[in-house]
């Protein structure tokens, strides 16, 4: 009984030291962070440049010492207290209603915009002030997919780097063997489509005359590229992958060069998520590489299908789907079995149905706002590209066969074109596409109806 008693005593003795502790922590995060946002708030007040340059970077350096609570109290705070003014708001809809004019009309405007714009604005001054900014919105888009209350604050943050990050700011530069150490090695790190392995494999990809990268920097970020693409200069379109990347492949020789292919775009700064550089990109390396090799003819991808298995997961689950058959349903069971494409017939079962399925994802398949589900089918489409061939176990590494059951892309830039489909697209969400991938949604003979 008495060992019962003292060990009841000591869990609720340890309960309460857990409780008491997990308060103090509370409150010591509490105060961590109020004393940060009445720093903002002096910053704000503040009219010298020489003060406010200090403030800032005593803000940007005490911000960068909070741990994962504290830092979302501050978040909490930029939503909650560094919105519009009500007051000035009110006053400027009241002089805009008695007296509607430019000046009434531009003082509703600057009264509308939220407090913690300007905030930024005065942060963005501090020496890495844009660098220490895109830094701490990553860590606002890490809690956004649980906290919609800060959707606000992530707004204002892709207003503003939309305007810093203009395409007029950005600099295009080749990336080869002579670029400095430090960017290569970023260059490997932010690799996100095709792994790179190491400093040779690296070297493969942007050192020989048939392949090239380019990507876009910012004067505020000297050494660390916004996105960079690789391109394989080829004399055809390529239907697989591992062809480009293969470190036995013959070079390719410049006069029987006649094709571009775009084989991995990727997007360094998570911060700047939403800030569309690669559509000025892939224009722009096409104006360079045409200017060096005035004969490529022909531009396009080799891109994965991220969504693609997921997508078909859903569809496989539904009792009436409108994308697949009872029949197809049934032999994509053997989709469960990861390695289903080193087995020659199981391949060749599966591949009308799955190119068939495909074809669906990319021209009926709808998400939000009746856009393609594909996210870089919605770059490529908005970009003004065509969707030009599905192709059949193009990759089959296991990421590309756990995403994409092995199918890869090609959208096409055709220079005359390039307009005319992007406003199809941004008019009616229209998918252009090649008759090739418009046959493939066709079912087959045996489940046409036959009339009478």
């Amino acid at each position: 009984m008495n060992v019962s008693f003292f060990g009841e005593l000591l869990q609720t003795i340890s309960e309460r030291g857990r409780a008491l502790l997990a308060r103090n922590r509370r409150v010591e995060a509490s105060a961590r962070s109020e004393s940060l946002v009445e720093l903002c708030e002096d910053l704000l007040s503040s009219r010298g440049e020489a003060s406010g340059v200090a403030r800032a970077r005593e803000i940007l350096g005490r911000y960068g010492e909070l741990t994962t609570g504290p830092r979302i109290a501050f978040f909490e705070a930029l939503s909650e207290r560094f919105g519009p003014d009500p007051a000035r708001m009110q006053a400027a809809i009241a002089a805009w209603r008695e007296k509607p004019s430019d000046a009434t009309a531009a003082e509703l405007h600057a009264a509308s915009e939220p407090r913690r714009q300007e905030l930024f604005r005065r942060l963005n001054l501090a020496p890495g002030g844009t660098v220490a900014l895109v830094r701490m919105r990553e860590q606002l888009i890490d809690v956004l997919d649980h906290r919609d209350d800060l959707t606000a604050v992530d707004d204002d943050f892709t207003h503003l780097f939309s305007s810093w990050f203009n395409r007029g700011f950005l600099v295009l530069r080749r990336i080869d063997w002579s670029t400095p150490a430090i960017v290569l090695d970023k260059i490997i790190r932010y690799e996100a489509v095709h792994e790179i392995s190491d400093w040779e494999d690296l070297r493969r990809r942007i050192d020989p005359p048939d392949r090239r990268c380019y990507a876009f920097f910012h004067p505020a970020l000297v050494d660390d590229p916004l996105i960079f693409v690789e391109v394989a200069l080829t004399r055809d379109i390529p239907d697989a992958i591992a062809p480009i990347l293969s470190p036995d492949r013959e070079v390719m020789e410049p006069e029987k060069m006649r094709t571009a292919v775009f084989y991995s775009i990727s997007n360094c700064q998570r911060g700047l998520a939403g800030v569309s550089f690669g559509n000025f990109l892939i224009k722009q390396v096409v104006e360079e590489i045409c200017r060096e090799m005035p004969k490529l003819s022909t531009f396009v991808t080799l891109s994965p299908v991220t969504n693609f298995t997921a997508w078909l997961a859903r569809e496989r689950a539904q009792e009436n789907s409108a994308a697949l058959s009872e029949a197809d349903k049934a032999l994509f069971a053997a989709l469960d079995d990861p390695n289903w494409w080193r087995d020659e017939e199981t391949a060749a079962r599966l591949q009308d149905p799955l190119m068939r399925a495909a074809a669906w994802y990319f021209l009926r398949a709808r998400g939000e706002r009746g856009l393609p589900v594909d996210a870089v089918a919605r770059f490529h489409l908005g970009n003004g590209a065509r969707l030009e061939r599905i192709n059949w176990l193009a990759d089959t590494s296991d990421k590309a066969i756990a995403q994409a059951h092995g199918l890869m892309v090609n959208y096409q830039y055709d220079l005359d074109d390039i307009e005319t489909n992007h406003e199809a697209y941004a008019e009616t969400r229209n998918v252009v596409a090649s008759s090739a991938v418009q046959r493939l949604l066709r079912p087959p003979l045996e489940l046409v109806p036959v009339a009478g």
